[in-house]
C-alpha cells in the first residue's frame, strides 16, 4: 500500500488541477470573479502539490499528462478574454488582401469599405475597437491561417489558434528540460511552468502569444548553449515576431555574443536576427505602419492603466501636487526609467555565459513590470519562465496573486480594487525580501 501513495496522490493532484483548469476555461465568465477564485485555489494548490511531490524519474510522464490537460481545452471559446474576436477580425483583414495595420476596425462598417465576414456583430464583440491592433507578424500570421481555414466559424478559428498555442506549449516543454539539464539544473524545474495554472489558462485558455514567444526564446536558449549560433538568432528574431517584449533583453546579449566570438559573433548574430525581422515585418510594412502600431503602444504609456506598481503611487502623488491624472507625463518617465536600468545592467553585469542570462533577464522584466503603466495577467508568464534558471522562486507567488486582478471586472463593471493591487504587490515583495534575507524555499527551488 505504501508503494501505491504516491501514485494515488499523484493522480488525485492530476484530476483536482484538470478539474479546476476546466472549470476556469468553461464556467466563469470575465466577470464571476468568485467562481473563478474557487477554481483557481484549488488549482494552484494542486499545481505546488505536484511540484513537490513529483519524482524525477518519472518527469516525462508529468510532462505529457500537462501536454494532455491542454489538449483537453481544445474545443474551448475564450470565456475570460475577448481579445479572439480581434484576432479573427484581422486574421479576415488579411485574407482579404487588406492589412490590418491601415486602419481602425470601425472603418471597414463604413459604406464602400466593407469586407466579407467583418460584420457590426463581430465589431461590436472587439474590446478596444477605437485602437490599431497591436499584434506582430507570428501572431497575424496564425490568425490569417485561422480564418482562412474557418472563413465563417469563430468556433474553428479558435480551434486553430489554440492548437497552434497548444503545439507551441509542448515545444517548450521539449527544449525545457533539455536548457536546465544542459546547464546542470534539475530538469524537473519545467513542471513549475508545466503544470502553473495563469501559464495554461492565459495561453491554452485565452489564447495569449506568450506561448509562442516562450517556445521561440526556450529554442535560442538551447541552441546559444549548443553554440548553435545562426538557429538561435532566427529562433530570438522569432520570439520578438511573435511578443515585442524580448527586445529588451537584447543588450545582455552583447558581453556574452563577444565573449563567444568577439565582434565578428556580434554582428553575425544581429545581422541574422534583423533580417529575420524585416523578414517577418516586410508583409505588414507600408507608408502607415510605424505610425499607426507606435500610436497603439504609446497608448501603454500613455492612457491605459491596469494593475499598475510605481505608477500608481506616482499617480496619487501627482493627484496631492496637481490636482490631476498626470499619465502622460509620468508613463513615459517610468518607461524611460526601466529603460535606463535595463541598460545599466547590461552595462554593470559582468556576465560572459549564457548560463546567467535568465537571471539577468529577469530582473530586467521585473523593473520593466514594476515600471508599466498595464499589468495584465499573462505578463508575469515571461518572468516566471527566466526564473526557472535561478533561484528565484517569487514569480511563482506573483503568478497566484495576480489572478486577484480578474476582481476588478466583478459584476460587469470595470473598478479596480486596490486593496487587491496592495496584497499583490505586497505579497511579492515579502515574497522577494523572504528570498533574499529568509531561509530559502529548497522544495521549489530543487
Amino acid at each position: 500500500m505504501a508503494d501505491r501513495l504516491p501514485q494515488i496522490y499523484t493522480w488525485t493532484g492530476l484530476f483536482i488541477l484538470t478539474g479546476a483548469v476546466l472549470g476556469m476555461v468553461h464556467i466563469p465568465r470575465q466577470q464571476d470573479f468568485y467562481v473563478l477564485l474557487a477554481f483557481y485555489i484549488p488549482a494552484f494548490a494542486a499545481y505546488i502539490w505536484l511540484y513537490r511531490q513529483a519524482a524525477e524519474d518519472h518527469l516525462l510522464f508529468y510532462l505529457a499528462a500537462a501536454v494532455i490537460i491542454r489538449l483537453l481545452l481544445l474545443p474551448a471559446i475564450p470565456n475570460l478574454s475577448d481579445d479572439i474576436y480581434r484576432f479573427i477580425w484581422d486574421g479576415r483583414l488579411i485574407n482579404a488582401g487588406l492589412n490590418p495595420f491601415d486602419h481602425l476596425p470601425g472603418y471597414y462598417l463604413e459604406e464602400g469599405h466593407r469586407v466579407p465576414g467583418l460584420t457590426a456583430d463581430l465589431f461590436a464583440r472587439l474590446n478596444s475597437p477605437e485602437y490599431f491592433t497591436i499584434y506582430p507578424p507570428v501572431a497575424q500570421a496564425v490568425f490569417a491561417t485561422a480564418s482562412w481555414l474557418f472563413p465563417h466559424s469563430i468556433t474553428g478559428a479558435t480551434l486553430v489558434i489554440r492548437a497552434v498555442l497548444i503545439a507551441a506549449e509542448a515545444g517548450t516543454l521539449i527544449f525545457l528540460p533539455r536548457v536546465l539539464q544542459g546547464w546542470g539544473m534539475p530538469p524537473k524545474r519545467a513542471l513549475l511552468y508545466a503544470f502553473n495554472p495563469l501559464v495554461i489558462v492565459e495561453i491554452s485558455g485565452n489564447l495569449h502569444f506568450e506561448g509562442v514567444m516562450v517556445l521561440m526564446f526556450v529554442a535560442g536558449l538551447r541552441w546559444l548553449q549548443i553554440g548553435r549560433i545562426n538557429t538561435a538568432a532566427l529562433a530570438m528574431a522569432g520570439a520578438v515576431a511573435a511578443k515585442l517584449v524580448p527586445l529588451m533583453f537584447f543588450p545582455l546579449f552583447i558581453r556574452r555574443l563577444y565573449a563567444a566570438g568577439r565582434w565578428p559573433v556580434v554582428f553575425r548574430f544581429f545581422g541574422i536576427c534583423g533580417a529575420a525581422l524585416l523578414v517577418f515585418f516586410t508583409p505588414l510594412l507600408n507608408g502607415v505602419f510605424f505610425r499607426n502600431i507606435g500610436q497603439s503602444l504609446g497608448l501603454y504609456f500613455h492612457q491605459f492603466e491596469f494593475n499598475a506598481g510605481l505608477y500608481y503611487i506616482a499617480r496619487w502623488i501627482g493627484y496631492q501636487v496637481a490636482g490631476y491624472n498626470q499619465i502622460a507625463w509620468i508613463g513615459p518617465r517610468l518607461a524611460i526609467l526601466s529603460a535606463g536600468f535595463i541598460l545599466l545592467l547590461a552595462a554593470l553585469e559582468r556576465g560572459k555565459d549564457w548560463k546567467s542570462l535568465p537571471e539577468i533577464a529577469m530582473w530586467s522584466l521585473l523593473a520593466y513590470l514594476a515600471c508599466g503603466t498595464t499589468i495584465h495577467p499573462w505578463y508575469t508568464i515571461m518572468l516566471l519562465f527566466l526564473s526557472l534558471f535561478t533561484r528565484w522562486r517569487f514569480p511563482v507567488v506573483w503568478t497566484g496573486l495576480i489572478m486577484l486582478t480578474y476582481i476588478h471586472y466583478l459584476n460587469g463593471a470595470f473598478k479596480e480594487n486596490y486593496w487587491v493591487i496592495g496584497i499583490e504587490y505586497g505579497g511579492v515583495l515579502v515574497a522577494i525580501l523572504i528570498e533574499i534575507f529568509g531561509r530559502p524555499r529548497r522544495a521549489l527551488q530543487r
